[in-house]
């Protein structure tokens, strides 16, 4: 394979075969002599995919992509049934804390990026620290704890739903909760990185007795679900139906709340009902950068978008050139360039209420021409950007016939998040606290009532139309704790700078800076660009194939005005679906 990314790539794609009905029926029906009695409840020929393979854009009017294919599906039912984007964007969303639990929850935060009306609306659905949190309880402590209730704050995710749905959904929430509801209700059967992740994540959980709700939650028989197991998820369901039934007030103010606020009395944890009352999701104005004739947008701080935005402003400083995205000199600037905009991140990057620099300031162009010029060419640098954290987040995008396009992105942090499951709800707690500092004095630093540091990331991109004003292009993200900006700067650059199509550019190989000079990179470039790189100072390990921990991305790609293409990652069970 050359390092011009149109070689094939192992591709994640599954195969069709007997539909979740059926195996599950005849698995459940085994003992009363039904004819399909040979079919195994779980299937034994393993999950490898040993053969390259290429994926293809989807084309389509109306377009879901994610990480899941049930997920998809729900996303697809919606728009079937004349909801829009936005309808089908929480469909998928909620279908996904069911068929994805390794990856978000109903306890967890979300974000989007939405273009309706011709214009962008960024939503912000994350939650605050509790107000009865003390700060000096964790003074033993060099950072916070990511397990049990430490990191633990308000869920933002059921407000995120309900905002999207009342300001722009054409369907009541009840029916866009519908198919999640049934997933969890009935059972799904489980895809293959997913029982692979529900399987680290036994390890994590295995013995604390904080984690005794999760393992009564989460496991199948005492262990966790194999791939092709039919996995019921009936307290997620009963949950799911509260939420529907009251647009969400459960959650914030009734049962659910006081089911949370129990769960945290009998720990000795500081979450109260009056913290999830006090929660509202905010709509706030995306912040954005040119870049190769398009504006790529992020949500503002609490997250961080701006970091990707920093990067792309820096590349625009330096002016670098290229004939090919697997250009080692370009991939070194951009490297480079990322690990700055790391480090501005991860110094200034807070609530808004307590950051002591402007966005508008980070972003100006003299600073960013300024934190360009200490870029070498020929030498790679140790800017101080910190170790990256590991993160576990889903990722869509949907489109519809009519124009409307949505990013939407959801996350425990990592994996199912604290390890905190509230009894009897299904509801596992984000534990993204964790992303506070215990630095005394840092804009970031953990207090009561307080946003922190966010790694999750929706991506929107608009192109300025030369009679005025503008129009939308692409939808898309890359999850994945701090791989996510590093993720949007190659794959637009991939799309906007050098022509590929969404597909292309999202099972191209990627790269990940991590502290000092390390950087992991994926296999699929030619031998002279990992030879250059290292030439440059690059403490290079390449990885042995593509993985998840490269991130996993979505794309809707709007195309002639009349409709989309539609890409979804290798890395993961997903795809591209429409009609």
């Amino acid at each position: 394979m050359d390092g011009s990314g149109s070689g094939t790539r192992l591709s994640r794609r599954g195969f069709i075969g007997l539909g979740a009905a059926t195996l599950a029926g005849a698995a459940g029906r085994s003992a009363s002599g039904d004819p399909m009695t040979s079919l195994r409840s779980t299937p034994s020929f393993g999950d490898a995919l040993p053969y390259e393979s290429r994926r293809a854009p989807v084309y389509a009017r109306n377009m879901v992509c994610t990480s899941q294919p049930l997920a998809v599906q729900a996303g697809l039912e919606m728009l079937r049934r004349g909801g829009n984007a936005i309808d089908a964007a929480v469909a998928a969303a909620a279908a996904l804390t069911v068929v994805e639990p390794t990856s978000n929850g109903i306890g967890g935060d979300n974000f989007a990026l939405i273009w309706s009306g011709g214009k962008l609306h960024g939503l912000n659905a994350s939650g605050r620290s509790p107000a009865a949190l003390k700060r000096s309880d964790y003074d033993a402590f060099d950072k916070v704890p990511r397990y049990g209730w430490w990191g633990v704050t308000v869920p933002g995710v059921v407000s995120g739903w309900v905002a999207a749905i009342e300001r722009f959904g054409k369907l009541p929430l009840e029916t866009v909760l519908a198919p999640a509801i049934e997933y969890a209700a009935r059972g799904y059967m489980v895809s293959p990185e997913v029982a692979k992740y529900w399987g680290f994540a036994e390890r994590r959980y295995r013995d604390d007795a904080v984690f005794d709700a999760w393992r009564n939650t989460f496991l199948l028989n005492g262990r966790t679900p194999k791939t092709g197991e039919l996995m019921p998820l009936p307290d997620h369901a009963r949950t799911l139906e509260a939420i529907a039934r009251t647009n969400g007030d459960a959650f914030y103010s009734g049962e659910l709340a006081s089911a949370m606020e129990r769960a945290a009395i009998d720990a000795g944890a500081p979450l109260r009902q009056r913290d999830l009352e006090a929660h509202r999701a905010q709509w706030v104005d995306p912040i954005s950068m040119e870049y190769a004739g398009v504006r790529l947008h992020e949500i503002p701080p609490n997250g961080q978008g701006i970091a990707a935005l920093s990067a792309l402003g820096m590349l625009k400083a330096i002016g670098a050139n290229a004939s090919s995205p697997d250009d080692p000199e370009l991939l070194h600037l951009q490297i480079e360039a990322m690990k700055l905009a790391f480090a501005d991140a991860h110094r200034y990057v807070a609530d808004p209420a307590t950051m002591d620099v402007s966005t508008a300031s980070l972003l100006d162009p003299g600073y960013l021409a300024q934190r360009a010029a200490t870029i070498d060419p020929s030498r790679a640098q140790d800017f101080d950007h910190g170790e990256p954290k590991p993160g576990g987040t889903v990722l869509l995008c949907t489109a519809d016939a009519d124009g409307n396009m949505v990013s939407f992105i959801q996350s425990n942090y990592t994996g199912f998040g604290s390890g905190v499951v509230v009894p009897g709800t299904g509801i596992a707690l984000q534990n993204r606290g964790a992303c506070f500092t215990l630095e005394r004095g840092h804009p970031n630093e953990l207090a009561p009532s307080k946003l922190p540091y966010h790694t999750i990331i929706p991506a929107f991109v608009t192109r300025d139309v030369p009679t005025g004003g503008t129009m939308p292009v692409m939808a898309y993200g890359v999850m994945g704790g701090f791989m996510q900006p590093q993720g949007h700067l190659q794959v637009l650059t991939r799309i906007e700078a050098f022509d590929q199509n969404p597909q292309a550019a999202l099972d191209a190989p990627r790269w990940q800076v991590h502290t000092g000079k390390r950087v992991t990179i994926e296999p699929g470039h030619a031998p002279a660009v990992y030879e250059a790189l290292r030439a440059r100072g690059h403490e290079l390990e390449p990885q042995e194939q593509v993985n998840a921990s490269f991130g996993r991305g979505q794309a809707i790609y709007r195309v002639g005005g009349h409709g989309y293409a539609g890409a979804s990652d290798q890395r993961a069970d997903g795809h591209a679906g429409g009609f």
